[in-house]
């Protein structure tokens, strides 16, 4: 699980994990992690009310201000939280009458979540893109056919205004966080006007409905039951033996499961501080991310890998930025996609020369309907690709399923269902699992996983690869499309920003890449050519039939588009609606004579 360094290890203060491991005569492996879990709060609200009184000046939330930061502590959030509760509730929102969220990470956006939470209302915070001029219309239209909210909160009602004039919200009160128009309620207003509300929320009510990615479909509504939120807070603190309060500097959305529980809610739940970070992993918005790391020394990172990525070049560059980065972290995340190996080793290389210790590298694993998380990794590691193993009072099953083990999962933190209210008619919808569910009651999540060590199966779980992203090739090759995504990005050496893997039913595989503009300049379009040819040559050359092999690549002239979902809000590509949006490219990839710009590295069959 590490590799050999005469660098000391900086403690992650993990806990002891309590593995309990079955082999079942049909093949199934059933792994659960019996280790002590503290009884979580009771709701989302709950844990507010407790570090109010416990600690009424630790910080609970900042975000940029000017050139400083302004900071909110629990108590102070808690009387606003209060307060904002009694006004939305005076403008229709509670039980069964959702409170639709369409804005960026912010104080106020946390503020008027937990104060509709705090009524037993569920919130439904949708991505930011669904918002901008110039969105595609149906995206929002979608979500609102989901959940058929009772109240709007923009951050910023004029930006939204194209948004804002959809059917389907006519004559709903909103909520302006800044722009309000004639008839908004601004929220410096219901801040100040807004009348203290008692928490209603109860633990089977539910808390959030969280959209899934839609990679393989429309997106689903997932009900996230406080219980659900509460529990899988309580799993991931369970797995530190840390009595200390984590202190974060985060930009993962909130429209997503890991942004909005697995880090402003885990952070809440253990009295954390957490830093907005408005900056995104993609060029020319990265520069904010690194403007605030400059700044706040956090004690565990987490980025997509299109922002780690992105980071390795800027800590090699930066010994001042790579001194406060790795002053006081214990550990280093990563999720939401596949990380380059050759990533994960630089980043290390620069913490062993600038600290002199060797700070373990953590994953997790799961979805929104888990969660999201339902394993992690909860020991030191210096490798991608780990799953992790279960997190405390969480069992998985590996289910043999055409040669491979289909991941399961079972645990309090699993969501009951997809809602879906228009569906329903007059009727309360009721959140359904769709035949997710096994026979056992565990949770299928259509991907597959391995042992690490089949021998020894407390080594860890590594992914291997989504089941309905892998495909077969004209000759009946199978490709694992993830695995082999993350192994050209890692041949290449940061070349790339990311891949898009194509060539279902193709006589070969090919690669579609978006690049990096600052190393497009620096390196050269003949430059990175050659850099990119050579990388996939000796991934070739190692690879051992042709289903790990790239026939064909294509560096792409643009970047991936938000507006269209290509690029999501978590930063990683939608694998499925970038290969649907360039048909063009596609053919070019794959033409029997291909242009000068397609880098051939195999020759097809009849071309």
């Amino acid at each position: 699980m590490s590799r050999p360094a005469a660098f000391p290890l900086r403690d992650p203060r993990f806990a002891k994990p309590v593995y309990a491991i079955e082999r079942r005569a049909d093949g199934a492996i059933v792994i659960a992690n019996n280790a002590p879990l503290p009884q979580p709060f009771a709701t989302t609200n709950a844990a507010l009310d407790h570090w109010a009184a416990a600690k009424p000046g630790g910080l609970w939330l900042a975000e940029r201000s000017g050139d400083g930061w302004r900071r909110l502590g629990f108590g102070e959030g808690h009387e606003a939280v209060q307060a904002l509760a009694g006004a939305l509730e005076g403008l229709g929102v509670g039980p069964g009458r959702p409170l639709l969220i369409l804005a960026r990470n912010s104080i106020g956006h946390a503020l008027v979540a937990y104060a509709a939470m705090r009524l037993g209302a569920a919130i439904a915070p949708v991505s930011p893109q669904y918002g901008q001029k110039g969105a595609d219309p149906s995206r929002l239209a979608h979500a609102i056919a989901l959940v058929r909210p009772a109240c709007v909160y923009v951050d910023d009602a004029a930006a939204c205004a194209e948004a804002l004039a959809a059917p389907a919200l006519a004559g709903l009160p909103v909520v302006a966080g800044a722009g309000a128009r004639p008839g908004d309620h601004p929220l410096e207003v219901l801040l100040r006007e807004g009348r203290a509300a008692a928490n209603q929320a109860q633990p089977d009510q539910i808390a959030k409905f969280l959209l899934t990615s839609g990679s393989t479909g429309r997106p689903k509504a997932v009900a996230c039951l406080h219980a659900n939120v509460v529990s899988n807070a309580a799993q991931i603190a369970a797995c530190y033996d840390d009595p200390d309060s984590p202190v974060m500097v985060n930009s993962a959305p909130w429209s997503h499961s890991m942004g909005a529980n697995s880090i402003l809610h885990m952070l809440l739940h253990r009295g954390g501080g957490l830093y907005i970070d408005a900056g995104q992993p993609v060029p020319g918005r990265f520069d904010e991310t690194l403007r605030n790391l400059r700044e706040v020394a956090a004690t565990s990172h987490y980025l997509v890998p299109a922002g780690w990525n992105l980071l390795a070049g800027e800590l090699e560059r930066d010994e001042g930025l790579a001194r406060t980065f790795f002053s006081r972290a214990r550990v280093l995340q990563f999720g939401s996609a596949g990380l380059a190996q050759s990533v994960l080793d630089r980043v290390i290389a620069v913490a062993e020369k600038t600290v002199g210790e060797r700070i373990s590298f953590a994953t997790g694993y799961g979805s929104t309907e888990t969660g999201p998380t339902a394993c992690n990794v909860h020991w030191p590691n210096f490798t991608t690709g780990m799953c992790g193993m279960p997190v405390p009072g969480t069992t998985v099953k590996l289910a043999p399923q055409d040669g491979k083990y289909e991941i399961r999962v079972r645990g309090p933190q699993v969501s009951p269902g997809y809602y879906d209210a228009s569906r329903a008619g007059d009727q309360p919808a009721q959140p359904d699992p769709g035949g997710s569910i096994d026979e056992e009651g565990f949770y299928r999540l259509g991907d597959a996983g391995k042992p690490v060590d089949p021998e020894r199966l407390e080594a860890g779980l590594a992914f291997d690869g989504r089941l309905v992203e892998n495909f077969k090739l004209a000759t009946g090759a199978f490709v694992t499309a993830g695995a082999l995504r993350l192994m050209a990005l890692s041949a290449i050496g940061g070349a790339a920003l990311d891949a898009v893997v194509c060539g279902e039913g193709r006589e070969g595989v090919g690669l579609m890449l978006f690049i990096d503009p600052a190393v497009r300049v620096r390196q050269g379009e003949a430059g990175l050519r050659v850099a990119i040819e050579a990388g996939l040559a000796r991934l070739n050359a190692e690879a051992k039939g042709i289903g790990g092999r790239i026939a064909r690549a294509l560096i792409l002239p643009d970047a991936p588009d938000p507006l269209s979902g290509e690029l999501t809000d978590k930063g990683y590509i939608n694998q499925a609606l970038a290969r649907a949006r360039r048909p063009a490219e596609m053919e070019r990839l794959f033409a029997s004579e291909p242009d000068a710009e397609v880098i051939a590295l195999d020759v097809f069959a009849g071309a």
